[in-house]
């Protein structure tokens, strides 16, 4: 028996959940892409939702894995202060339930890194061309390895840190610390969270530059800032009060940075020999975006007009992929024909 409500009949109907259709010009209404962000979050929240059903299976072995630098810190803390009694405490009636949700969605929030990352990138760029969308893999198969190499990282410096807190504990022996296991996982999260954001930097500098947002130029006037910004972020991020393990945040940071630097200079130089060469039009790019023209107030009507689907597929157009060498089979392959 279907439901309805004074006679009008009630469709229960998942047709809201897909992405909006891509306009044939490529540019997106601001609703466009509001819909097109309601999309991306449902499929992240979906994934990590999965992830967290899937990691409950697993969830006494995660939560050993999750527990060792606290072990290790704990050893450690035997070591330099042996009369400091620690012990690991779980207060409440619900929040033993509470503490296993807790370690599944850490590993379900890890493990689905991949998917919210390409969510993320996708939602940035929507509307790629044919080859464009090879720079998504490239971007992609950066983003996803620097994240959780972040997230290793903060894992092993984690102990130490926790080390050197408990050990202001005052007292000689008369006071016993109660580590909340629910806190520890709080603190464990946004510490291995931080790192991995951190090591995203260069991708987030690169991607930018690709989108034509920021220019080398800008990039290079910027980098004394971009530096200092990573030692005093890499200070703030790791709890320890030793240089060694704000250096081994801070310095791997600058070193991408400047990575980031060098490729976008490459690019920037690739972009100029091209639109001097007539090959490239110069007027495509995120400042010609319409949603965000008419945010700005102004007037739509004098943007560039973007070649429709079926034009790009008749024009052999170059983009980043062919600048940077990755099309090159694909260029022998016209010369020869």
């Amino acid at each position: 028996m279907a439901l309805s409500i004074r006679g009008r009949p009630i469709r229960f109907s998942l047709a809201w959940l897909k992405p909006p259709p891509m306009p044939e010009d490529g540019n997106m209404t601001l609703f466009e892409h509001l819909r097109e962000l309601r999309y991306r979050l449902v499929v992240i929240a979906v994934a990590i939702i999965v992830g967290t059903v899937i990691a409950y299976v697993f969830h006494d072995q995660i939560f050993n894995i999750l527990m060792r630098p606290y072990e290790i810190a704990q050893a450690q803390l035997q070591q330099q202060h042996p009369k400091l009694h620690v012990q690991s405490v779980v207060e409440g009636v619900t929040n033993p339930f509470t503490l296993v949700l807790k370690t599944c969605f850490i590993a379900a929030l890890i493990g689905t890194s991949p998917i919210w990352i390409y969510q993320i990138w996708a939602f940035i760029v929507p509307g790629l061309l044919a080859k464009e969308k090879k720079m998504t893999l490239i971007f992609l198969s950066a983003a996803i390895p620097l994240f959780l190499l972040g997230v290793s990282l903060a894992y092993f410096v984690i102990p130490k840190g926790i080390a050197v807190l408990i050990g202001f504990t005052p007292g000689d022996g008369d006071i016993t610390n109660l580590l909340d296991i629910q806190n520890f996982l709080n603190f464990l999260i946004r510490v291995m969270i931080v790192f991995g954001a951190g090591f995203e930097l260069p991708v987030f500098v690169v991607g930018l530059n690709f989108l034509g947002i920021l220019k080398a130029k800008q990039i290079s006037k910027a980098r004394s800032f971009v530096i200092f910004g990573c030692f005093v972020f890499g200070a703030i991020a790791t709890p320890q009060t030793d240089p060694l393990s704000m250096l081994l945040l801070a310095v791997p940071m600058t070193i991408l940075f400047l990575a980031a630097e060098v490729i976008c200079h490459i690019h920037d130089r690739a972009i100029r020999n091209k639109i001097g060469d007539g090959e490239v039009d110069a007027g495509r790019g995120i400042a010609n975006d319409r949603a965000l023209a008419e945010l700005d107030g102004r007037e739509v009507d004098d943007l560039p007009q973007l070649p429709t689907s079926d034009e790009i597929k008749t024009q052999s157009r170059q983009t980043v992929a062919d600048l940077l060498g990755l099309n090159k089979s694909t260029g022998q392959d016209d010369a020869t024909s």
